[in-house]
Order: structure tokens, then sequence, then C-alpha cells
């Protein structure tokens, strides 16, 4: 067989001849600069430092701030305002001397004065929700801002301070040296907006049939922003899209609210014998053995009690939290409260969840359901997870997440019923934002920078744990189908990267200078990794990578370019092309199958041989021993030889085989008896893996799968010499949607009137 790859050799020797007397000496054009896609990312990133080294790990001088907060929270549920008073430890453990401090007033956005409705210069929208419409048109402007009272050192004495919108800097008296520590102390109040009108990230709905609230608490309190060695201080304003960066720390936390609330938070509760009663206590032990069903700590009969009255009396309840980086809350006395247990590694994590009764049945049936997969598909493919708890809270038309705990919508009808969107929405989002515990909240991307990072690393893991939710559950999903992901499949994608490009960002944008923060922060990134792990790297590779890259940065600032950093260095796969074209522009895949041309084996070389050897004064007498292949469409085509063994055909051939095999290894020899020379097109901007099914004329098909340093060289088309021992009759490229091709009508030979990625989606969305 070795000996056959020489005849193999000579016969593309020969094409190679034959392509190089087509090519005519171009004209004489100007140099430029290198614009490949396979050009290193030297210029895109940041060159690496003792914080942060080329391999995308931390450096050996890596260094964090901390802040530890003790704080004293009271909720006046007949106001709906929220009052605290907090003392926040900071700690400069930077090589940077601090002249003054900054600090997050992320409720400021709703303030009378705040800037943030006026930023964007967008018309009449032909419809509305009912909150925005009510929020945006009816009624008196909502006054949601900080109210500072006052800011004070640890002994007591007034700091100055300046409120510029949603960020304050408090001026001390001396700078913060490198290694010390600063105790200061922040008193304020703010009213709670109602988020169903709002659209806030935290509040209130209001239930009138009862006159009840249920509170979902979050960026109550003013927050130390990050300062690191690539941003100094991060005091970019918070104006709505952009979420949070955030240092890490310790928090003890004493939350009072009305005596008849059920409450839960970010930390260790630890006065639960003063706040539950015996027989939530009885039913909390039993939850903590409990691994196949929640069991029940306050049921709906009790909750549905709860609502007809209101306590005058008051109850605190008190926290510890460590190394977290934010704080939540959330508190009602319509909470229905279950409870799971899950193992995760070595240890026990509570699985919880709370939810009015108006959640009832899908909440009691599905949530604390999907928050164990989500922990336990999570911790699989980053690391355990390392807190003690991980809560789902219901909340209309809400999606946030914080340390340990977050809200999540899905609401049945009135009547109890649901349909398969509203469910496969409620399990979605819950997996989403139980999931964001690992992405930001430990693995502590800038979210204010990029909202990809968190957004786009969650999205993708969201996929994959929705997919194993369905293989856990098979009894929720529909028989014989997978979970209707959202996002991530490659198809999904097409019709945003089908639009006008221009009007776009590329992933690598700030998420408040987007126009569709949706598909940009959560939809792209996520079907861009899915690829990368399903198509260009494979799962082994890409999830060890993955995996390093969440160990490295747990409990950490990473970047982007310590992602894509990690993600080579820990697989040897040069993904320069791929974060390129995927991250830093706007381009789009589309790749398809140009022209197709046929040769056959000939004793004589064809006319396009003839032409190479007179330009050269070359006899082929001058050559050595060649086996020549002729066009289809040419003269020289001899149709008798079709079908016919090369050896058969050619003199050359078959002395080469009489004189270098032995009879037996020439009986062992498949000669191929048809050649193909086939143009692969590429007019979208991005390569992408070549992946081709061959068809042959006895049904048999080979699929083949060229690497996207393909198109290193070309970046427009490239061209594959097929042999076989059987006559080629079709081609398909990318038979499986596998690279979010957004043209696939090109995408075949011979030709087949097919609907473009576009229009099968709109097809597929109409149907529904």
């Amino acid at each position: 067989m070795k000996k056959l790859r020489y005849v193999v050799a000579g016969i593309f020797y020969l094409v190679a001849f034959s392509l190089s007397a087509q090519e005519e000496t171009p004209e004489r054009a100007p140099g430029h600069t290198n614009q490949s896609k396979f050009k290193q990312l030297y210029e895109e990133f940041s060159t690496p430092n003792t914080y942060r080294s080329a391999s995308g790990a931390p450096g050996p001088d890596y260094y964090q701030q901390r802040a530890d907060y003790k704080m004293d929270i009271e909720l006046d549920d007949k106001a709906a305002r929220l009052y605290g008073e907090e003392t926040i430890t900071y700690f400069n453990n930077s090589p940077d001397d601090l002249e003054f401090l900054w600090v997050q007033l992320d409720q400021n956005v709703r303030a009378k004065e705040s800037k943030a409705p006026l930023r964007d210069g967008n018309g009449v929208s032909f419809a509305y929700t009912t909150g925005d419409f009510t929020g945006q048109y009816m009624g008196e402007k909502f006054d949601g801002g900080f109210k500072i009272q006052h800011v004070k050192d640890a002994n007591g004495r007034t700091l100055s301070y300046t409120v510029n919108q949603t960020m304050m800097r408090v001026n001390i008296p001396k700078p913060l040296k490198s290694g010390e520590q600063l105790s200061f102390s922040i008193k304020w109040w703010y009213n709670i907006p109602d988020h169903t009108i709002n659209r806030a990230r935290s509040g209130f709905e209001y239930f009138a049939e009862d006159g009840n609230r249920a509170y979902v608490i979050a960026q109550f309190f003013p927050r130390m922003a990050v300062y690191s060695d690539v941003e100094g201080w991060q005091n970019h304003q918070f104006w709505g899209s952009g979420e949070f960066a955030l240092p890490f720390g310790d928090y003890e936390v004493n939350i009072t609210v009305p005596a008849d609330h059920i409450l839960d938070a970010t930390g260790v509760l630890q006065n639960r014998k003063e706040v539950f009663s015996k027989e939530m206590m009885k039913r909390y032990e039993a939850a903590k053995k409990s691994y196949d069903k929640p069991v029940l700590i306050v049921t709906q009969e009790e909750v549905e009690e709860l609502e007809k009255s209101f306590s005058e009396k008051k109850k605190t309840w008190k926290f510890k939290a460590e190394n977290v980086r934010d704080y939540g809350f959330a508190t009602s006395r319509k909470f229905i409260w279950d409870m799971q247990a899950v193992k995760i590694g070595n240890k026990d994590v509570m699985a919880v969840s709370m939810y009015p009764k108006e959640g009832n049945p899908l909440w009691e049936e599905q949530s604390t359901k999907a928050v164990v997969s989500t922990l336990q598909s999570y911790s699989k493919f980053t690391f355990d997870y390392p807190y003690h708890k991980a809560i789902s809270v219901h909340a209309k038309n809400q999606g946030m997440e914080y340390p340990m705990i977050c809200w999540n919508y899905g609401r049945p009808n009135k009547d109890g019923t649901y349909s398969d969107r509203v469910k496969y929405g409620m399990i979605s989002v819950i997996i989403h934002e139980v999931g964001h515990n690992f992405f930001p909240m430990i693995v502590n991307s800038d979210e204010r920078q990029w909202g990809w990072m968190d957004e786009g690393l969650d999205t993708f893991m969201q996929y994959i744990a929705e997919q194993e939710f369905g293989e856990k559950f098979p009894d929720v999903i529909a028989p014989n189908e997978k979970y209707p992901s959202r996002r991530g499949d490659p198809a999904k994608i097409v019709p945003y990267m089908s639009g006008d490009q221009t009007a776009l960002s590329p992933i690598m944008s700030n998420p408040e200078n987007v126009y569709q923060l949706g598909p940009n922060a959560y939809g792209k990134p996520a079907t861009a990794l899915n690829i990368l792990r399903e198509t260009v790297m494979g799962k082994e590779l890409f999830d060890h990578a993955f995996k390093t890259y969440a160990q490295r940065w747990k409990f950490k600032h990473p970047t982007p370019e310590d992602f894509f950093r990690t993600m080579e260095d820990a697989s040897a796969v040069d993904l320069d092309w791929f974060w390129r074209s995927w991250f830093y522009t706007t381009d789009y895949v589309d790749i398809g199958v140009g022209d197709v041309k046929k040769y056959q084996v000939s004793n004589k070389p064809g006319q396009e041989m003839r032409e190479f050897m007179s330009a050269r004064n070359l006899t082929e007498a001058d050559l050595m021993p060649l086996v020549y292949l002729v066009a289809e469409d040419s003269e020289d085509f001899d149709p008798e030889n079709k079908g016919k063994s090369p050896s058969e055909v050619s003199v050359n051939l078959k002395e080469f085989m009489m004189d270098n095999m032995t009879e037996e290894e020439r009986a062992a020899v498949e000669e191929p008896k048809f050649f193909y020379e086939v143009t692969f097109n590429k007019p979208g901007g991005i390569p992408m893996p070549l992946i081709v099914e061959y068809s042959y004329a006895d049904g048999s098909t080979e699929m083949v799968t060229y690497p996207p340093e393909i198109w290193r060289k070309n970046d427009d088309q490239v061209k594959r010499v097929i042999s076989s021992q059987e006559e080629l009759v079709g081609i398909v490229v990318d038979p499986k949607a596998e690279t979010a091709d957004i043209d696939v009508t090109n995408n075949s030979w011979p030709k087949k009137d097919q609907k473009t990625g576009f229009e099968q989606f709109k097809e597929k969305i109409k149907g529904k």
C-alpha cells in the first residue's frame, strides 16, 4: 500500500502541473497589510504581563481587591421602602495607593433626575407591553434613587462624597496605601419599584386580589466598584444594560421584615430556630435528607392563611456569606417554600424554590427539579458548586441572578393550565439564572464591559444543561423529541447573522452599545462556543479547556483574552481565526459547492498539458514518466476509457507498478477509476471546517471534514481532487447544519432548489 501512495502522488503531481498551466500572470497589484483571518491576534490582545500570563492563567503578581460588608436592612412593607445602614471594610491588595474610593449606586438609574431615559434616540414603537407604556407615558415619574443620609469613617466622622449619577466617589482624608484597609459606613433609603411596571431587575409585584407584595431585592445597597490591573477603577455608569463588576468579600446581613413574611437570601441563615416554627424545622431536617423530591417547608395552605392578615410585628433574619461578590434576598407572606438535597462532589447542597400560589402547579412540579439538574450539569463541566444552597424565586417577567439566589418568570393561567411554551420557558430561565452562579458570580467577569462573558458563556452552558435535563427527565419532554432549546443550535442564530450586518456590532462590544443585546451577548457567543465544541475542537478537547478556564478563574476576575488564551493553551488548537471571525467581526458563515470537473486518466498529455510543455519547449522525453489526466469536456477525453483502471490506460503507470510492486501487491491495489476537481466557494467571511458529504453511484456515501485551515491561503475558494472507485453523483456541504451557514441554496451539487436557512427558520416559526 505504501507504493500505491506514490501512484496517487503521481496523479496529484500532474494535476498540479495542469492547474499551474491555467494560471495567468496577474496584473501587478499594490501591496497590503495582512488581512487574513488566520493572522495572529497580537494586535487585538493586550501584551501579557506579570498579572495575566500569555497562557491565559493568572500571573504571579495577580491581585484583586476585597470588600466586606456588615448591614442592617429594614423593609417597610406598607410604604414599599427599604432602609439600610452598612459598614464596608475595603482591602487594598493592589500595588497602587488609592486617592479615593468609588461606590456604585445602581438604584439611581431610576432617580427622577436620571439621564438613562434620555440617552436613546428612538421614535414611537408600534406596540408596547402594558408595563412599558404605563411606566413611560402614564403617571408621575417614579423616584427610585438612593437617598444617602450619611457617609462616615470608622470613628463616626463625616466623609465628603460626590455623586455622579450611578457612581459615588468617597473622598478619603489620605491615600489608602497598598496593603492597607479602610472601614467606613453609609446610611441610606430608597423607594422600592414595582418591577412589573418599571422593568426593574429588583423590586416588588403587587397582588390586588389579596393586597400583598412579593419582593425580590437586589442592588439595594451601595456597593464597592472593582479596582483592577485592567481598568483601574471600573466606574462606568450603570445605564441599564451593562450589568455589574463587583469585588468578592464576606457579608453579615440582618434583614428585618414583617413577622409573617417568608424570607431567604444569599448566605447561611444564622438564627433558623428563631425565625422557623417547630414544624418548619422538622420539615427542613427532612429536606436535608431528601434526594429524590422536594420537601415543602411552607405549604400552599399555610400561605393562603398568611395572605389574609398583615402582621404589625417584625422579625429579623440573620445571614452570613463568605466569598461572594453580591447579595440578594426575597421576602413575602405569599411564598410557598420547598427544598431538596443534591449531592455535589463530596457535599450536599440544598436546591430551593420560593413561589406564590399563582405559580402552581408548574412551580411545585418543575422549579426545584430544574435547580437540581442545573447544579449537577454545570458542576460537571466547570467545578463543584461551592455554596451550600441555590434558590429559585418566582417573579413575574423576571430573570435575574445573584449569589445563591435568582428570580425567574413562568406563570400558569389562572385556572392552573399552562402551555409547553410557558413550561419550557420557565425551566430554561431557571437553568440560565441558577447557572449564573458559575458565570459571573464565581468566574467573576466584568459584566459592565463585556456582557457576553457572563451571558454568552452561561447561555452556552444552559444549552448543554437543557439537553441533559431532557435526558434526565424524559417525562417532561414530548415523546421522541429533545429539549427545545431557544439558543445554542447553529440554525437558531441564522436569522440574526443573515440580517444587515452594517447595523450590528461584533460580540466584542460594550453591552450598552449594541442594537440587539439578546443575539449579540447571549445567542451568538453561545452558538459560537457550541460550534467550537461540536464541530471545530471536538468535545474532549473543548471540555478540558473550558473546565481549565473555569477552574483557573473561579473567584477571580478574568478578561476575554484570559478566556481565549486558556482555550488554546489547554487544547493545542490554534483558534485565532475563530475568535477574530466570530467575536471581533460581524461576518457570517456561507460556504458552498462551486464547479465540479470530471477527469480521466490518459496515456498522452491533454491540451492543457501540451500548452504547458510548448510554452517551456518541453517534450515528454524531458519529463519523468507521468500519469496524465484530461478533462471530460476536452477533445482528449476518450469515452472508451470510462470505468477503466488507470493502469489499463496509462503505460507509464502500468510500467511503474510492474517495476515497483510484486504480483501480490498489484493484486491488492484498489485503483481509483474516477477523478474530480471540486471547487468550494466561501462567500461568507467566517472560515469554518469544510464538512462535505460525497455520494456515489452505488449508493454509498463518504463524510469528510477538512480543517478550517483549508482557507488559510485563499479566503474565497479552494479546490479538492476526489479520486474514487465509484462515480460521484452528489455533494452536500454541511449536511447536518453544524456551522450556522446562512445560505444553503449553494450547498449542493447538482444544485437543488433549497430554501435559505433564514427562509427555513421563518417557515418553522410560522408553523408554530
